[in-house]
């Protein structure tokens, strides 16, 4: 039996869940269904982004949602030159973010005012988890005090794992954009802290 072109691409596709985001993107465009592929390979991903910066499953389910749904509206603008649609994803996500920004600025204000937990049975925590309870309400404080870029930039690195050149392209900014500002963040993260140690 002959394979038509359209299964053998499918057959011979890379495995890599990203590899074959474009390809994913632009069979979409023929045939819509194939679009779920793209939510299949990064939901849960963008979903635990979400989540953290919002700090609400519903939220974050909303998010996610309307996240592959501008997606799929976008679709033909896609760049198919770019293999990876995390990047996109997680701009896309970020803006929808931007949306849920008071609630997560009221969360982060809440969470600095909350005293440190001092568990008990300290000899069952590690001294990483200690220092981290310890610091979570000093590193909100912080947090709310940077701009909505800074804050963007800062956790699409550090929680979403995005490399500066996807940091860059999610966002929409040069990567000497983000070298230069996420520098001047962590700076003024730094200080905060010291300050208020």
């Amino acid at each position: 039996m002959a394979l038509t072109s359209l299964q053998r691409a499918a057959v011979s596709a890379p495995s890599s869940p990203s590899s074959g985001d474009a390809a994913l993107i632009e069979r979409s465009l023929a045939d819509p269904d194939a679009f779920a592929g793209l939510f299949d390979r990064h939901a849960d991903e963008i979903h635990r982004y979400a989540a953290r910066r919002l700090d609400d499953a519903a939220s974050a389910d909303d998010v996610t949602a309307e996240t592959f749904l501008v997606a799929f509206r976008k679709r033909a603008r896609y760049d198919l030159g770019r293999a990876d649609a995390r990047p996109w994803l997680y701009g896309i996500a970020s803006n929808l973010i931007s949306g849920h920004r008071r609630a997560e600025t009221r969360r982060l204000r809440a969470l600095a005012r909350q005293a440190p937990e001092r568990a008990a049975g300290f000899e069952e925590r590690s001294a990483e988890r200690v220092t981290a309870d310890l610091l979570r309400p000093a590193l909100a404080a912080a947090l709310t005090r940077l701009s909505s870029a800074e804050r963007d930039l800062l956790l699409l690195v550090a929680w979403a794992e995005l490399s500066y050149e996807e940091a860059a392209e999610a966002l929409g900014i040069p990567v000497g954009t983000v070298r230069s500002r996420l520098s001047r963040t962590r700076t003024k993260i730094r200080r905060f802290l010291e300050a208020h140690a």
